[in-house]
């Protein structure tokens, strides 16, 4: 008789210590896919500027902007191919 009330209470015991755990679980979870979310939310703000920065090189290197930066702001002319004179060493 005395074996039940202990096997009984040790069982009442570990119900609400059971509730405990899955609650701690529960509050875990929650903390790490709200971790996620905001990584996720990063990731794609990373994503965002990396294709402006790709689109923003392609504006840059584009034959008509360079030919204008050399004419405009450093002064060079195009030549003709005839006038370029090819030094071969022996």
């Amino acid at each position: 008789m005395k074996m039940n009330r202990i096997v009984v209470l040790l069982l009442a015991c570990t119900v609400p210590v059971f509730f405990f755990l899955q609650v701690l679980q529960a509050y875990q979870f929650l903390n790490l896919e709200k971790q996620v979310q905001l990584l996720e939310a990063e990731q794609k703000e990373w994503v965002e500027q990396n294709k402006k920065l790709i689109a923003g090189i392609s504006v840059m290197s584009t034959p008509e902007r360079i030919d204008a930066i050399a004419q405009d702001e450093l002064g060079l002319e195009k030549i003709d191919s005839s006038e370029i004179v090819r030094v071969k060493p022996e």
